[in-house]
């Protein structure tokens, strides 16, 4: 099958957005499909290999196409590339598929003449208004949305629900929030985040010899991804170390929670990495005891989210810590292959973490179920879930 994949990102990026999309792309390349990645260029100076920055090895069916963008910024790059995709979706040898997750290449796709371009099929990770309404109390950056752009994000939603040829969501959740709102539609898969299996290991979680315990983050600092409830745990923990995998230096996160950790008075307790190229995540992740997933109870995180570091630590073979939110329990059980805490308590996250800490036992048990079912969340799974309901919208047999 040919797929053109729209996703108007630099690239390569060093967010989940781009580990997910290249990670997706890629495994449907490895399963005989051509894949035509449609991205900005990147902004390093010289220009990274994806390949390489993201630890793959090379795949002579993913093609990943640059858009000249070069000069320009914010809504002239955002336009260009809109044109592009437009132009590009109705070429000459185009594809058989259009897959994106970026709403308004969607919805500008739904605009085209009918028979103009392939079937579209959209992944949703997330109700744009509800994200967007919440983002300023979760991002620092983020800027408040006015409530014209509220409504058109809604329109937005609406258009796609109801005429994207296939439809994709990361969470039952979504997938519920989604029929509730618009009504039921066909061709509908739920298909969560997913891991490289090729990083597992065997259950463990003894710490170092001479070493203290360590609980482990890896991720982006925003607010409502709940660090600063792990920071406040680690503090009730005293024997306890902590590593925070992740940052930019350009955002303000890192540096607001490093000065919470120093007014905990846990900062020779706590390293934290900044940011780190993916390939190196399954090295620092086997460093841990325990790895943590803390999201406070946010829009995003109760029904939408399908972080890619909780797949990244079912597939490290070590115990899990997370919130008790629907999202993540879609995935994790508590006492079977995680320990489930009230989103937001720091005391609750420190006493699941002592647990895991005084009761190796118990830390190898969940760390095994994990890692066992693991697979079913590896890239190629994904792909595969995809596949199918690229092959129902299409026709094409894979």
């Amino acid at each position: 099958m040919r797929i053109l994949y729209f996703a108007d990102i630099r690239f390569p990026l060093e967010r989940a957005n781009g580990i997910q999309t290249m990670a997706t792309c890629h495994a449907l390349a490895v399963r005989g499909h051509t894949v035509q990645l449609v991205v900005r260029p990147d902004t390093h100076t010289p220009a990274r290999d994806p390949i390489a920055y993201y630890g793959l090895p090379a795949e002579r069916h993913l093609v990943i196409e640059r858009v000249p963008t070069a000069g320009r910024g914010g809504l002239a790059a955002r336009v260009a590339y809109l044109a592009f995709a437009a132009g590009r979706a109705q070429g000459r040898g185009r594809a058989e598929v259009v897959f994106t997750r970026d709403l308004g290449v969607a919805s500008l796709m739904t605009r085209l003449p009918a028979g103009a371009r392939p079937p579209l099929v959209y992944e949703s990770h997330g109700y744009a208004p509800d994200v967007a309404a919440d983002l300023p109390d979760l991002i620092a950056t983020a800027r408040k949305p006015s409530a014209g752009k509220l409504r058109r994000l809604a329109g937005r939603e609406s258009r796609v629900w109801r005429l994207a040829d296939g439809y994709v969501t990361i969470t039952r959740g979504l997938a519920a929030e989604m029929a509730r709102r618009f009504g039921e539609r066909p061709h509908l898969a739920v298909v969560p985040d997913g891991v490289r299996i090729d990083t597992a290991r065997e259950p463990n979680v003894h710490a170092e010899p001479g070493l203290p315990p360590v609980v482990a983050y890896v991720g982006h600092l925003y607010a409502w991804k709940g660090v600063d409830i792990l920071l406040e745990a680690i503090g009730r923990l005293p024997e306890v170390h902590g590593l925070i995998v992740g940052g930019l230096e350009a955002e303000p996160d890192l540096a607001r929670l490093k000065s919470l950790a120093a007014r905990l008075g846990i900062e020779k307790r706590v390293t934290f990495t900044g940011l780190v190229e993916p390939a190196r995540v399954p090295e620092l992740l086997r460093r841990a005891t325990v790895l943590a997933l803390p999201n406070p109870a946010s829009a995003i995180s109760t029904q939408f989210t399908s972080p890619l570091k909780l797949f990244e630590y079912m597939a490290a073979g070590r115990p899990i810590v997370a919130s008790n939110l629907p999202a993540l329990g879609e995935v994790l059980e508590d006492g079977v292959n995680a320990l489930l805490v009230a989103a937001g308590d720091a005391d609750a996250l420190a006493g699941a973490i002592r647990r895991l800490v005084d009761d190796p036992a118990l830390g190898r048990r969940l760390a095994a179920a994990s890692l066992k079912a693991a697979p079913e969340y590896g890239w190629n799974k994904r792909a595969e879930r995809i596949e199918a309901l690229l092959a129902d919208v299409t026709g094409v047999v894979a």
